[in-house]
C-alpha cells in the first residue's frame, strides 16, 4: 500500500518527537516511523535510566561521606533489586504507550517497523510504501559500536543498554572505553559494589575533554576504588575454562602490555555507530566516519532531504537532536531558522560531573586563533571547602583578538547547572570585560567564575585611535 504525506519522519526518537511537536497545527501531514520505542535511546536505555542508576549511587556515597562531615555511625546495605526497580521504572518500564499517544495527538501518524529510505522521497516499512511531497527527514540515530576483538563475539557482554538498565549487580565489571558511559556507568557500579576496571586503548581517559579534565577526575574514581588502565588497548578477550572457585570469571581481557583483566560481566563502551542500513540505499553522502553527511546550518543531506540528531555525527546529545528537530520543523514551515553548532553543552554525570561547551585549548590553536587561557580549581573556593569537595578545574579558553569567551570546561560539583551561563556567553559572544562584571552569588560553586573571568579579559588585545585619526591599533590592556 502506498500513502503520503507532506512530511516522512524516519526514527521516533526525541528529535522525531520534536518534529512532530513543530509541525502541529502547521498544515503540513507528518509520518513517523519507529522500529523500536517512542523516544529513542534516552529514555529507555540512555540518559534517564543511567543518570537514575548513579543518583542511586551517589546517595550511598553521601552516606559515607557523612561519616566525615556529620556522623559517628552510618550503616547500611545496598538493595540491589529496590535499585533495579527504580531505573526500571524511571525507564517507563520499557512502555512507550503514552509518548506514543502524545506523538498522534499533534496529528502525526505513527507506523511501528523496520523503515527503510528507498529513494530521497519514498520509505517502505512492512507493507506501506510512504511517499513524502515536501522532505523527509532521517532521526534514527546511532547504535553502539562494537570493536573487532578477536574472541569478543564469543562472550554475552553488555552495551549501554544492559548496563543502564541492570537486573544483576556483578561481583566485577570490566569496562571496555574510558568515554562518558564508560566512566558514568562504571562509577555507578563501583559505588554500589562492583569491582570495576576500565581499559581505555588511548593516552587519555574522556579523550573529547581537555586533558585536565581527566586528571582532574581520575583520583575520584580511584577513591571510589575504580581501576583505570588508560593506553593499554584490549587484544583479546575470552571465555575462560572453570577453575577453582576463586578464580571463575565470565570473561578475561588480554591487552596489549600482556595484562589480564578478568571480570563477571563485560561492558563494551567503545562509542557509537550510525543506523546507516535503513537510509545507505538511498544513495546519500556519508562522513568518513559513516556518520549522514548534512550541512551543519541547514541540517540537508541534499534537497528535502534533512538529518537530525546522532545520525548526522555533529553530537551524540539528547539536547542536540531536539535543537535540530526544531531548526528542520521552523524550515518546513518556511521559515529561514539555522543551526548554531558553536556552543553545543556536554556534560558527562560523574561525581563530580564534568562539563564542557565550545573549543578546547587545541582545537582553537589549530584554528590559529590568538588563546588565551585561564585555569583554576573550583574545590579552593568557599563552596568547594563547605561541600568538602577536594581537586577538580575550570579552564576557560578566550579570543585575544575578539575579546570574547570560546570554550570552557569544568570538573566540580553541579557543573552542569554553571555550564548554561558559558553557553550564552559563547553563542552572543558577550565580551570578557562584560562577563568580568558579572556578580554572582556567594557562595555558590559558580562564584569561581568571576575571577576567571577577569584573569581572561586582562590578556585582551584592546582597540585604540591614534591622535592623529590613523588607523587602530591593538595593544595589551594593562593588567
Amino acid at each position: 500500500m502506498s500513502q503520503e504525506f507532506d512530511v516522512v519522519c524516519l526514527g521516533g526518537g526525541v528529535a522525531g518527537e520534536a518534529i512532530a511537536v513543530g509541525l502541529k497545527d502547521s498544515g503540513l501531514t507528518l509520518a513517523v516511523v519507529e522500529r523500536e520505542l517512542v523516544g529513542g535511546e534516552c529514555p529507555y536505555w540512555g540518559c534517564v535510566p543511567s543518570k537514575t542508576l548513579l543518583r542511586s549511587a551517589e546517595t550511598l556515597s553521601e552516606a559515607n561521606r557523612a561519616r566525615l562531615l556529620a556522623a559517628s555511625r552510618v550503616e547500611w546495605t545496598v538493595d540491589f533489586p529496590k535499585v533495579s526497580k527504580r531505573v526500571l521504572w524511571m525507564a517507563r518500564n520499557l512502555d512507550d504507550s503514552r509518548p506514543a499517544a502524545a506523538m498522534e495527538a499533534t496529528g502525526a501518524k505513527l507506523f511501528r517497523g523496520d523503515g527503510k529510505l528507498t529513494d530521497p522521497r519514498t520509505v517502505v516499512v512492512g507493507s506501506e510504501q510512504l511517499i513524502a511531497r515536501r522532505a523527509v527527514v532521517i532521526a534514527n540515530g546511532s547504535t553502539a559500536a562494537i570493536p573487532p576483538i578477536p574472541g569478543l563475539n564469543t562472550v554475552e557482554f553488555w552495551t549501554n543498554r544492559q548496563a543502564a538498565i541492570p537486573r544483576e549487580l556483578p561481583a566485577s565489571l570490566a569496562i571496555l572505553g574510558g568515554g562518558a558511559v564508560g566512566v558514568e556507568l562504571g562509577q555507578a557500579f563501583a559505588r554500589l559494589g562492583s569491582k570495576v576496571t576500565v581499559v581505555e586503548a588511548g593516552p587519555t581517559f574522556l579523550g573529547l575533554e581537555e586533558p585536565e579534565a581527566g586528571a582532574a577526575l581520575r583520583p575520584h574514581l580511584e577513591a571510589d576504588g575504580m581501576m583505570l588502565m588508560v593506553g593499554d588497548p584490549c587484544i583479546s578477550v575470552e571465555q575462560p575454562m572453570m577453575g577453582p572457585s576463586h578464580e571463575r570469571s565470565a570473561v578475561v581481557v588480554h591487552l596489549k602490555s600482556g595484562a589480564v583483566v578478568r571480570a563477571d560481566r563485560l561492558l563494551v563502551a567503545t562509542g557509537r555507530r550510525p543506523n546507516a542500513e535503513a537510509w545507505r540505499a538511498a544513495g546519500l553522502a556519508q562522513t568518513e566516519r559513516g556518520w549522514l553527511k548534512v550541512d551543519p546550518a541547514t541540517l540537508e543531506a541534499q534537497e528535502g532531504v534533512f538529518g537530525a540528531g546522532d545520525v548526522t555525527g555533529l553530537g551524540g546529545f539528547t539536547h542536540l537532536a531536539y535543537y535540530h528537530a526544531q531548526v528542520i520543523a521552523r524550515r518546513l514551515r518556511g521559515m529561514d531558522a539555522r543551526a548554531d553548532h558553536t556552543a553545543v553543552p556536554r556534560v558527562t554525570f560523574t561525581d563530580p560531573e564534568v562539563a564542557s561547551v565550545g573549543l578546547s585549548e587545541f582545537a582553537a590553536r589549530s584554528k590559529g586563533i590568538d588563546v588565551i587561557v585561564t585555569s583554576s580549581d573550583p574545590a579552593q573556593s568557599a563552596r568547594g571547602y563547605i561541600h568538602d569537595f577536594h581537586r577538580g578545574v575550570l579552564k576557560l579558553v578566550g579570543d585575544r583578538e575578539r575579546g570574547t569567551l570560546i570554550g570552557a570546561t569544568l570538573v566540580t560539583p553541579r557543573a552542569g547547572e554553571i555550564i548554561g551561563e558559558l553557553v550564552l556567553a559563547i553563542k552572543q559572544r558577550v565580551p570578557l570585560k562584560t562577563l568580568a562584571e558579572v556578580i554572582h552569588p556567594f557562595p555558590a560553586f559558580n562564584r569561581v567564575l568571576g575571577e576567571s573571568f577577569e584573569q581572561l579579559a586582562a590578556q585582551v588585545k584592546e582597540q585604540r585611535v591614534s591622535p592623529n585619526g590613523a588607523a587602530p591599533t591593538l595593544i595589551p590592556v594593562a593588567t
